[in-house]
């Protein structure tokens, strides 16, 4: 350890931005910062590196001391490390976890007033973690335009409207509903349930997706996206 005893003291932190769909719009759990600095503020969750735990154990740690939750989607989205961000130096590595909101709700920690904002009318939130919030925003659209991670917003089983107001969210786009509902069922993606959505006003199917086709199908099923396009030769996204 001589060999370091002269390099700087850094902490290595995570935190999450968790991301929710309650059905019509797209919103982000915050909870108040129980330690200072900025105590009783409102923030992202995260926490420290344990020295026997990676970064990814420890963001899974953390998301499941506020929701009880395990095995849910995560991503690497980040790096933050500005020199003054806090008192201490601290790196933040920043993951965003993707949850069904109506399915999750009722077991959030109450100990940190963890509590669902709409993803862009939320209060004030502490250090950078604003900028966290809009890296995981620019790579949710981009993930989502290459794998089926937006379905892990969504219960097992989901309407066509449903479908269509997620990816308007996440992309701030109006689609053609009409057109974009004709080639979705034409692609084959999704499946067809002998059952209805008694709340909604038409009586929608619910549906399941296929995920047998789904990777087959998704470059396709990107066309229907306005403003999106794909670059196949280095394949980027583009907007």
């Amino acid at each position: 350890m001589d060999f370091y005893k002269n390099e700087p003291k850094t902490l290595l932190a995570v935190d999450c931005v968790i991301l929710g769909f309650n059905g019509e719009s797209l919103e982000i759990l915050l909870v108040k910062r129980d330690i200072a600095p900025e105590r009783n503020k409102w923030s992202l969750m995260g926490g420290f590196v344990q020295e026997t735990e990676s970064p990814e154990r420890a963001a899974s740690r953390v998301l499941k001391k506020l929701t009880g939750l395990e095995n849910v989607y995560m991503e690497n989205c980040g790096i933050f490390g500005e020199p003054g961000r806090e008192k201490r130096r601290v790196v933040s590595i920043t993951y965003f976890a993707l949850i069904d909101t109506k399915q999750y709700r009722h077991i959030l920690s109450e100990e940190y007033e963890a509590k669902w904002f709409p993803l862009d009318d939320h209060p004030k939130l502490i250090f950078d973690h604003e900028d966290m919030i809009a890296a995981a925003k620019h790579m949710l659209r981009t993930k989502a335009a290459l794998y089926p991670i937006l379905f892990e917003l969504l219960p097992e089983k989901f309407t066509v409207p449903q479908i269509a107001s997620l990816y308007e969210c996440v992309y701030n786009i109006d689609l053609d509903k009409r057109n974009f509902s004709r080639k979705l069922l034409a692609s084959g993606l999704i499946i067809k349930l002998n059952e209805k959505d008694k709340n909604s006003k038409k009586g929608a199917f619910y549906y399941r997706l296929n995920m047998d086709i789904y990777k087959e199908k998704i470059m396709s099923f990107l066309r229907y996206l306005p403003s999106w396009s794909i670059d196949y030769k280095e394949g980027r996204i583009l907007t």
